[in-house]
């Protein structure tokens, strides 16, 4: 359980689901950046998952369109020297992807007309920038 990805109370993905690479990583770090894997790079195959039920996936495939790579989401980590840091960042970066790509759409917007006071407003403000402009003309007119 503790390889696994806790997305929401609800869902939660199995760490044999994820993949993870490690690579040298560049940036701060000095020589240790030569010598050691910290660069960490986690995908998640979203297209086949059998974790995701149906509608989750479809909502995820279509807000993560242009981050998937033949239904693959790959996030990656290398701002800190330690391995383990990196991997905890990917994972969180991954964990907040997949939390906003599978979250309800908001309730749609209700249509409402603007107030008589807004219209008013609306209509002495246009009033009052005509006379600026008229008083900027001069004697020409």
């Amino acid at each position: 359980m503790a390889d696994d990805l806790r997305v929401t109370d609800r869902l939660v993905i199995p760490g044999g689901e994820l993949r993870e690479r490690f690579s040298r990583s560049s940036g701060p770090g000095g020589q240790g950046v030569n010598t050691t894997d910290s660069r960490v790079e986690l995908s998640y195959d979203v297209g086949s998952s059998p974790t995701l039920p149906e509608r989750l996936r479809e909502r995820a495939r279509e807000r993560l369109a242009g981050r998937l790579v033949d239904g693959v989401l790959t996030v990656t980590a290398s701002e800190h020297r330690a391995q383990l840091a990196n991997r905890e960042a990917a994972r969180a970066r991954l964990a907040a992807l997949l939390r906003d790509a599978v979250a309800a759409p908001p309730p749609p917007r209700r249509a409402t007309k603007p107030s008589r006071g807004a219209k008013e407003r609306r209509l002495a403000e246009k009033k009052r920038r005509g006379q600026i402009k008229q008083l900027r003309r001069g004697d020409g007119e």
